[in-house]
């Protein structure tokens, strides 16, 4: 998740944020690693049940709104340029590494199932002089409207 959070650091996670609401865009979220659930990873949401996602080397588009993400390490992988167009099926979320270049995410292994979901990341804590709030950048998914 660099260049947010970084390797070593450690976060509060909330086990109780999605009992009342559903995930959102943008939220950083801890969870169990589909392809081996004994592994949890930590990702941030790009599209929800229902969204079209799309991606080529350089860009996403959700429900076909462009994202500017000033929190990515860089472009998404500038060696596979060619276009892939997901629907997102219900209760899956597709999710994203940070730092794009290496990230083990739904680009390769599919959506992340709800009742995998842990919790969402609130805080990091550790080490103290990297004490910070986790940003969820909603304004980066502001203009992007629910899918139909």
């Amino acid at each position: 998740m660099l260049p947010g959070l970084q390797s070593d650091e450690y976060a509060v996670v909330n086990k109780m944020a999605y009992l009342f609401s559903p995930p959102q865009r943008g939220d950083v979220i801890v969870f169990h690693y589909p392809k081996d659930q004994s592994q949890d990873f930590i990702k941030r949401i790009i599209g929800l049940p229902g969204d079209v996602v799309q991606i080529d080397a350089t860009h996403i588009w959700v429900n076909h709104v462009l994202l500017q993400e000033p929190y990515i390490s860089a472009a998404i992988n500038p060696a596979d340029p060619t276009m892939q167009t997901l629907t997102i099926p219900p209760n899956q979320y597709f999710v994203l590494g940070d730092n794009r270049p290496t990230s083990d995410d739904s680009r390769y292994w599919g959506e992340v199932p709800k009742d995998l979901i842990v919790g969402k990341a609130i805080l990091v804590y550790w080490p103290l002089s990297n004490w910070q709030i986790v940003d969820t950048h909603s304004t980066v998914y502001a203009k992007i409207k629910a899918s139909k």
